[in-house]
């Protein structure tokens, strides 16, 4: 029985820090499987939705979303994520087959992937007339440094995010998952340096991982003597929002031109989803209907 993705959300006990720790392997491994990506493309991707699973569960705006987009100008192009409120997230890669290239044997090197020239950006859509984008140069391309990165410059909290996907030599997920600490204003001095203390003795997330910790015991580990008061926890999964009311409605918005042409081919038009492996069939007959609203 695998054990289900979750993350959970807190406080460090003087309340100068907040935290929040996910596992993701399940929801990795079935991104993994609708893209078909390989090793490298799986730890980027992977990382993508790890990240992005946190940002948008700490976003808190109900209907709202949160849309992480990477393009680094590497091999594997556009890494598009969107989470949902509570932390379920979709996503897709241009170039889910990328070739394997390591750091040094067993390590894959995501930098190289992603590439470092270009940018991360974040849409979210708060439920206001328009959208808040923000945007910076990528660092490393490794994406946590590049979330770190993208907190300190576009909304100017200090933060450490730190992500791990871990590919098995038969190409499945192993372990996935990260955490993302924030200092609130004012937090003194005695409480960065424990922290950055924490964080270094905590090390790499595919290692806790690995051992078997859980998101409590990694955040546990990163706050060492600060301490943790859990507030919430939260399942956490693959999630796509498709439907056929969507589907036509996206179909609709070509415009009676296109889909004129699409009738005149007289044959069964299949739509498939980025996000997941559904696939819409529209019959001559539905384009006809639909050509009838326009």
């Amino acid at each position: 029985m695998e054990m289900k993705d979750y993350l959970v959300r807190g406080m460090t006990m003087d309340g100068f820090v907040k935290v929040v720790a996910i596992r993701s392997t399940e929801l990795v491994r079935r991104g993994a499987e609708i893209q078909g990506t390989t090793p490298n493309a799986t730890a980027a991707f992977g990382r993508a939705l790890t990240a992005a699973s946190m940002m948008g569960n700490m976003q808190k705006v109900e209907n709202g979303s949160m849309t992480l987009q990477i393009r680094g100008g590497g091999p594997i192009g556009t890494i598009t994520v969107v989470s949902d409120p509570v932390g379920n997230v979709r996503g897709c890669v241009t170039e889910p087959k990328v070739p394997l290239v390591e750091k040094y044997p067993g390590k894959l090197d995501v930098g190289a992937t992603v590439g470092t020239d270009g940018t991360l950006t974040v849409i979210r859509d708060l439920q206001m007339k328009e959208p808040y984008i923000g945007s910076t140069e990528l660092i490393s391309g490794e994406i946590g440094d590049d979330v770190t990165a993208y907190f300190a410059q576009s909304e100017q909290t200090p933060t450490a995010c730190a992500l791990g996907v871990l590919v098995d030599r038969d190409m499945r997920v192993k372990v996935a998952g990260g955490y993302l600490v924030q200092l609130l204003p004012g937090a003194p001095d005695e409480v960065i340096d424990a922290l950055e203390e924490g964080i270094q003795k905590a090390g790499a997330v595919t290692k806790m991982l690995e051992a078997g910790l859980t998101p409590e015991d990694i955040l546990g580990q990163v706050c060492g003597s600060l301490g943790v008061v859990f507030m919430e926890t939260t399942e956490v999964s693959y999630k796509c929002y498709c439907s056929r009311e969507r589907v036509t409605a996206a179909l609709i918005s070509l415009g009676r031109k296109e889909l004129q042409e699409i009738a005149e081919e007289e044959k069964n038009f299949p739509v498939e989803c980025q996000f997941c492996d559904e696939v819409y069939e529209f019959t001559p007959a539905d384009i006809e209907e639909l050509l009838k609203k326009i």
